[in-house]
């Protein structure tokens, strides 16, 4: 399957909504036509846009994700869903998966966990272009979705203690903006590029440096100090 897989992002906030389209454009493979801010309109758009996958928030204006989910299976669409929230209550992930989504992803979520359910996915896709599959198969995917070892959340920005005065959303776009780069950028070009005070970039980067989610590189320049550049491990 060379073609890539259609999204649509249905998210309110509209700095959530940016750092979702920056993850499922890191990831690769995937094309995003359509974005909504509820759930009206996200119903009304799939049927224009028909996309293979949704992510889909809970806490929407007018219909709320879990309306929005039943009433896709509800027509039938045949499309697939992903929860990215944050209600983490166990009555909520029941009905989110009894109403078909095949993914549940909380907020805050890591770029790690959001892009393994995109590849799980993908996988699944491929794995369905065939006409008739045997259980061997079967057993393979879903022990492939479930046994898969869990992520090292000590590493990751987003579950270590952020540092006070760093910002959570703001780290997320910064990281998402050095995960777009092919080569390495000094903190005034990252400040410039998201839109901050350079003084205040550097201390997000210095931040990512040390959870291990970017590397430095030094630049020698024929006079002056040696300037610190910053590129995102992208593992």
């Amino acid at each position: 399957m060379d073609e890539k897989i259609k999204i649509m992002i249905v998210e309110d906030d509209p700095m959530v909504m940016e750092v979702n389209k920056g993850f499922v454009e890191a990831t690769g493979g995937f094309e995003i036509v359509g974005l909504a801010r509820s759930g009206i309109e996200a119903l009304d758009l799939m049927i224009k846009v028909e996309p293979h996958l949704i992510i889909l928030d809970i806490f929407l204006p007018d219909l709320d994700g879990l309306q929005t989910l039943a009433e896709i299976r509800k027509r039938n669409d045949p499309v697939d869903v992903i929860l990215v929230t944050a209600a983490r209550d166990s009555e909520t992930v029941q009905k989110v998966f009894r109403y078909g989504a095949i993914d549940y992803i909380m907020k805050p979520f890591r770029f790690d966990r959001f892009k393994g359910a995109l590849e799980s996915y993908r996988t699944l896709r491929q794995a369905l272009t065939k006409d008739l599959l045997d259980q061997e198969e079967i057993d393979r995917h879903l022990a492939a979705k479930q046994l898969a070892p869990p992520e090292k959340e000590a590493t990751d920005p987003i579950q270590t203690d952020i540092p006070k005065g760093l910002n959570e959303l703001t780290l997320k776009q910064v990281l998402l903006f050095l995960l777009k780069q092919t080569q390495a950028l000094s903190a005034e070009e990252v400040a410039e590029g998201v839109g901050l005070a350079r003084v205040t970039a550097r201390r997000y980067l210095d931040f990512l440096e040390k959870v291990g989610k970017v590397q430095i590189e030094i630049q020698y320049g024929s006079v002056g100090r040696p300037i610190n550049r910053y590129l995102a491990k992208k593992e």
